[in-house]
């Protein structure tokens, strides 16, 4: 064998290593797992939709949804690496870059990244008729579901409850559940009201609203205001949102984030992002709340870093300069 040949057989051989070493990160799989909330709000259907197109815009991406307890665990998840993509809430994103212990975040959580902001959530107060409950200020001494412990919808309620003057103690009992539990005992008459931090028309609330005469509670703009959190705006529940609601009614809003984590890769996290504003017509089947979402508001009032394969789409897009 002459030196020539011996010297191709030990390229050939070293360039065989070099090519099955890459082969696993040329194929590599990428997990995607989208941090939603309880299954009766909104966070999951749409986290549903995104899996499912995400299986399809991603290449080797293997998708799934879990149901959390919603913003503050999906955001202390994210922090921990075990999760790609998560919903929350604006207050509670500004929270958690901060670390408010008192919201749940023992310290500020620098490894999360923005993504998208998407559509608004809804201080929504429903009463049932019955309880003869019509302001904020006739809730004292009544028995309300408040959400799940420290999720955004909970945090909302201890800010729109403080900018009223009131405390949960002014309340007869208060429970800390998930949408649906909270709809099955009003509907058992086993509470007079829930607060939902959620898309106008949540399931909850519309199931809730086709079982028992419901009041939709008024929160003026002057209780808003007071909040004294830039996060929270006034907005309004438009007439007939749900059943037996003949009149608009005012309330707060705070607006919904997608958020990711460093550690993700920045052309998945860009593929992500480019799908989400591809694909509204799928979100906006998976929930009508969808509707609100728009690639021109994506990046208003993002209270955190963008990740840069976020900032590669909104660039491209024309909105960043």
């Amino acid at each position: 064998m002459t030196m020539v040949s011996v010297f191709l057989r030990r390229l050939l051989a070293t360039a065989g290593v070099a090519l099955l070493a890459a082969a696993p990160a040329l194929g590599q799989q990428q997990y995607i797992n989208i941090l939603t909330g309880g299954t009766s709000g909104v966070y999951y259907p749409m986290g549903v939709a995104l899996s499912q197109f995400y299986a399809k815009a991603i290449p080797n991406a293997k998708t799934s949804v879990q149901a959390t307890k919603a913003s503050a665990e999906n955001l202390n998840l994210l922090q921990a690496g075990r999760g790609e993509l998560a919903f929350s809430l604006g207050d509670s994103l500004s929270d958690a870059w901060k670390g408010d212990a008192e919201a749940g975040f023992k310290a500020p959580l620098k490894k999360l990244r923005g993504v998208a902001g998407i559509y608004p959530n809804y201080i929504q107060i429903v009463a049932s008729a019955d309880s003869g409950i019509k302001t904020l200020a006739d809730l004292k001494g009544k028995r309300i579901s408040v959400g799940a412990p420290k999720s955004g919808t909970e945090l909302n309620a201890r800010a729109i409850f403080k900018a009223a003057g009131m405390t949960y103690k002014d309340f007869a009992k208060v429970e800390y559940l998930p949408f649906g539990e909270s709809v099955e005992l009003m509907k058992n008459r086993q509470l007079d009201a829930t607060l939902q931090s959620a898309g106008l028309g949540v399931s909850s609330l519309r199931d809730l609203a086709t079982s028992i005469q419901i009041v939709v509670v008024p929160v003026p703009a002057e209780v808003v205001a007071k909040v004294g959190d830039g996060a929270y705006q006034s907005g309004v529940i438009p007439a007939k949102t749900y059943e037996g609601q003949a009149a608009d009614v005012p309330t707060a809003y705070v607006q919904n984030f997608l958020v990711t984590h460093e550690g993700v890769p920045a052309d998945t996290v860009y593929k992500m992002t480019k799908a989400v504003f591809d694909n509204t017509d799928q979100l906006l089947a998976a929930h009508a709340a969808a509707k609100a979402i728009k690639k021109e508001n994506a990046i208003k009032g993002m209270p955190l870093p963008l990740h840069p394969g976020a900032e590669k789409y909104y660039r491209e897009a024309g909105l960043i300069k």
